[in-house]
C-alpha cells in the first residue's frame, strides 16, 4: 500500500521518478519489514531447502532492504532494479565481504534472459506494480522462464481491497460521530484519499509514480496465464499506525493488509 495522489495525465519517466524518491522511499511507502508487521515472506524463505546452494533474485530490489536477509540464507543474490538511484542505495547496504555474492543489474524486470543460469527463487516485494497489465504479463512470463522447473516465486503486492476496507471503517467511524450518510461518504473519500485511486482498474499515482494495486482474484488469473501453478495467497498484516487515517479509533479493528503470493514455476 502507498500514499498517492490523483491518477491522470501522461506517463512520466518512471526510472527518474523512482530514483528521485529513493532517499525518501521508507517515508513514503508502507514498510512490510517494519515492527509489528506480520509478514509471511519470512516463513516462506525459511522453508526453502539448502538455500546456501541456490540463487535468489530480488526483482525490483528498490533501496535494498531485503538484500542482506537474502545473503544470510542464499549462496548468490541477483539484485535488479531499473532506477539507478535505487540501486545506488541498495549497493550501499551490502558489506564489502559479501559483494562478490551479489550481482547488481540496472534493468527492467522483463530483461532476464541473459542471467548466468536459471534462478531457484525469485522475490518481488511491491515491484509487480506496473499499471499496464500487458507489461505485467510480460514480466510474469519472463520470471517464469528464468526460474528452474519447480522454482519458487514469492512476493508482496499492494491490495486494492484493503483500501476499500479502510474506506468502510472510515465511513462507519463518521456515522458513529453523528454525520449524515452523505457527509460520512465525503469524510471517508477525503481521508481515504479516493482522489488518488482509479478503483475500476486498480491504479494510482504519486508525484510521478504510477502503480497498480491488486485484487485477490487477479493473482490466479494473471499468474496462470504466464504459466505459474500452485498460486496461493496470504496477508501481510500492518498495525494501525500513523500511516492510516483514523488509526487511533481503528485500533480494535482487524488490521489492514497487502497480499503475499507464493507460486511455483
Amino acid at each position: 500500500m502507498a500514499i498517492v495522489t490523483t491518477f491522470s495525465g501522461k506517463t512520466p519517466d518512471q526510472s527518474r521518478s523512482w530514483s528521485r524518491h529513493a532517499a525518501r522511499y521508507d517515508e513514503v511507502f508502507l514498510n512490510p519489514y517494519g515492527p509489528g508487521v506480520q509478514n509471511p515472506l519470512w516463513k516462506a524463505l525459511d522453508a526453502i531447502e539448502a538455500p546456501e546452494t541456490k540463487t535468489v533474485a530480488d526483482l525490483g530490489c528498490g533501496t535494498g532492504p531485503l538484500i542482506n536477509r537474502l545473503l544470510e540464507r542464499f549462496g548468490r543474490v541477483v539484485a535488479l532494479d531499473f532506477a539507478p538511484g535505487m540501486l545506488q542505495r541498495a549497493r550501499g547496504r551490502v558489506a564489502e565481504a559479501d559483494r562478490d555474492r551479489v550481482m547488481f543489474l540496472e534493468r527492467t524486470m522483463e530483461d532476464l534472459e541473459d542471467l548466468s543460469g536459471p534462478l531457484d527463487v525469485a522475490v518481488a516485494v511491491n515491484s509487480l506494480v506496473m499499471p499496464d497489465v500487458q507489461r505485467i504479463h510480460r514480466v510474469l512470463t519472463a520470471i517464469h522462464r528464468a526460474l528452474r522447473p519447480g522454482g519458487v516465486f514469492l512476493g508482496i503486492a499492494p491490495s486494492m481491497d484493503a483500501i476499500q476496507y479502510h474506506t468502510m471503517l472510515l465511513y462507519d467511524q463518521a456515522l458513529e460521530r453523528g454525520l449524515a450518510p452523505s457527509e460520512a461518504e465525503r469524510f471517508a473519500a477525503i481521508h481515504g484519499e479516493h482522489n488518488c485511486y482509479d478503483f475500476a482498474f486498480g491504479r494510482f499515482r504519486y508525484q510521478g509514480l504510477r502503480q497498480k494495486f491488486w485484487l485477490p482474484f487477479e493473482f490466479q488469473h494473471r499468474f496462470g496465464k504466464a504459466g505459474f501453478r500452485s498460486v496461493t495467497l496470504d496477508k501481510v498484516l500492518y498495525p494501525w499506525d500513523e500511516n492510516f487515517a483514523g488509526a487511533t479509533e481503528l485500533a480494535a479493528e482487524p488490521p489492514s493488509w497487502d497480499w503475499f503470493f507464493h507460486a511455483e514455476a
